[in-house]
């Protein structure tokens, strides 16, 4: 085998370390939305209905955050999977990482500033015919992993957010509105609940912008 002369070697292995620094590190997000024709085709199959409203509603009857695996519950598992470079303690809990948050492009440094969305908000979910369900249904519902539920966002934009809808509240980030949408979208076809009329507006108009 022919051996590389050793300024060669030297020099790939600057090149290999040089792409290391420079390069972005991708941050990740929950699962990618269908794409936007089989979002619109979903769209037309939610049902238009009047959103019953809140009463007798209460966050306890969606238990959230359940255990995933081990030590880890769903919180730190969203902010593993949403973070860079995420440091866990022995019992899961992120110690140190980087968070984006899409909703307002901004950078979260610490655990405690981000908050885990439900990007269909419980009470929402409930108005729009979660009340009917079993608790054991709207508790993998506030835990769901497999569709767009979940997001790690920066906390005061997710207080600011709260239980309101798309007609109510919109990522502060104009880019974001297509996917939000589309999240919003997917999520309500796939545990079937319903949308008000002015809801279903202002998701069109999100959607406009894909």
């Amino acid at each position: 085998m022919t051996r590389l002369p050793p300024a060669l070697l030297l020099i790939g292995a600057l090149v290999v370390a040089a792409t290391h620094l420079t390069a972005t590190p991708a941050f990740a997000s929950p699962p990618d939305p269908p794409a936007l024709s089989t979002i619109n085709s979903e769209l037309a199959t939610i049902a238009i209905k009047a959103e019953t409203g809140s009463a007798g509603y209460s966050r306890d009857l969606f238990p959230h955050w359940s255990t995933q695996s081990g030590s880890c519950d769903t919180r730190e598992i969203v902010l593993q999977r949403d973070g860079v470079d995420v440091v866990t303690s022995s019992t899961c809990s992120a110690t140190s990482g980087s968070w984006y948050s899409v909703y307002d492009g901004a950078w979260n440094y610490a655990s405690s500033d981000v908050d885990i969305d439900h990007v269909v908000a419980l009470s929402e979910a409930w108005g729009s015919g979660a009340s009917t369900w079993t608790t054991s249904k709207r508790q993998q519902f506030a835990n769901s992993l497999s569709d767009g539920q979940l997001i790690a966002v920066t906390d005061n934009v997710n207080a600011s957010k709260s239980d309101r809808d798309a007609a109510e509240w919109q990522p502060p980030l104009a880019s974001y509105h297509c996917t939000y949408a589309k999240h919003v979208v997917h999520v309500k076809y796939g545990w079937g609940l319903s949308m008000d009329s002015a809801e279903k507006a202002a998701i069109k108009s999100m959607l406009a912008t894909c």
